[in-house]
């Protein structure tokens, strides 16, 4: 298996996310937008994972090309950014936002089936892969952060248009599967026939709303943290120390999954999801606290993902795995991680932090409900 290329893959995709989630706020608030234009703008980094995914997915699947549909995907994700440096209205911020993200949103969810590929009998070893792109978040977090304390916001986008070229030439590097894959496309029947179980609505509703829940979070968290008066470095280290805590728990899950099984991991995670938004809610001015709730992003999104893309691995075998991965994209990140950003730019000016956040600990209760009637795939037992 090539570990290396695999894991610096993972690594340049989500240090470029460590570079944006954080940060991007920040930005657009130097452009003078309120907190309603900001939630729009950053809702457009999810819009695009609503279609894009399951168009890709789809061709990818019949053509069984999925690697060149990767490398079409982050060079053309990096040319439409370049656009950015001439944009300073939110149109043709979004316009480029769209753009761009259409194409960057289509690579990770082809590139998880790469990966699970290439791993083959030993699935559940997935998140030592995954771990390296929580370890590009943290290093990418912190390093811009320490930058932005030196420079001005107004250095983002170049400090991202580089990792879009990273993350295209390492994609070069990735090798073929070793067992081809079978481009024929299985009836598109018998896919509806998977989609349209019960069980398997539930758990895209409950991908939903997880995502739904990180809104506030990943739209305001940093703009939050400042307005305590907090420096940009020291923003940059709380989002890091969730990191750490996600990446302890990539490296236990594949002992985590074999013993106490993913339905068990799942309700846990979502219990402490609760836990956390009721945290950011209530007591963001106390730094205990707000460490705490930052370590539990290790269950809210690293067990949850590691889970959620088992789940999907599960589900959908063979040559379904493609439009898998990528109706798991779709529905969570992008249409929970849209409505998740707008409604907290609607909810933060005119009923603050508190209400956002409960909101999301709300919607969190009932995505535990579903886990506990629906999911039920038993332990995944593997090598």
């Amino acid at each position: 298996m090539p570990y290396i290329r695999l894991s610096g893959f993972y690594f340049f995709y989500f240090a470029l996310l460590g570079a944006m989630i954080p940060y991007w706020s920040l930005y657009l608030e130097s452009l003078d937008f309120d907190a309603k234009t900001i939630g729009l703008l950053m809702a457009t980094l999810h819009f695009s994972r609503i279609l894009a995914p399951a168009l890709w997915g789809w061709i990818a699947d019949r053509t069984g090309q999925r690697l060149r549909v990767i490398r079409a995907g982050a060079l053309l994700t990096w040319v439409i950014f370049i656009a950015m440096f001439w944009q300073d209205t939110a149109i043709g911020i979004a316009l480029v936002m769209l753009g761009y993200s259409f194409f960057w949103n289509a690579v990770l969810p082809q590139f998880e089936v790469v990966t699970l590929n290439h791993l083959g009998a030993a699935q559940s070893k997935y998140s030592r892969v995954r771990l390296w792109g929580s370890i590009g978040f943290i290093s990418t977090v912190l390093l811009v952060g320490y930058i932005l304390d030196k420079v001005s916001v107004s250095w983002i986008p170049l400090i991202l248009l580089i990792l879009m070229v990273f993350i295209w030439l390492n994609s070069l590097l990735i090798p073929e599967v070793s067992k081809p894959e079978d481009g024929s496309l299985l009836e598109s029947s018998s896919f509806r026939d998977v989609v349209f179980k019960p069980h398997i609505i539930a758990f895209f509703i409950i991908t939903l709303l997880i995502q739904f829940s990180h809104g506030p979070y990943y739209t305001f968290f940093s703009l939050m943290m400042q307005k305590l008066e907090y420096t940009r470095t020291e923003i940059g280290m709380l989002w890091s120390l969730g990191v750490v805590a996600e990446i302890l728990v990539f490296v236990v899950m594949h002992t985590l999954i074999i013993r106490v099984g993913l339905r068990f991991i799942m309700l846990v995670s979502l219990v402490l999801c609760v836990v956390r938004w009721v945290l950011l809610a209530f007591w963001p001015e106390n730094i205990f606290m707000v460490i705490i709730a930052q370590l539990l992003h290790a269950a809210t999104f690293g067990s949850l993902h590691a889970v959620g893309i088992s789940l999907v691995h599960y589900y959908f075998p063979g040559t379904m795995q493609g439009r898998g991965q990528a109706l798991f994209s779709s529905i969570g990140f992008g249409l929970g991680g849209t409505a998740g950003a707008v409604v907290a730019g609607l909810l933060w000016d005119s009923y603050g932090s508190a209400v956002t956040f409960s909101v999301a600990a709300a919607v969190s209760l009932v995505a535990i409900v579903l886990a506990y009637v629906w999911v039920h795939p038993g332990k995944v037992q593997q090598n």
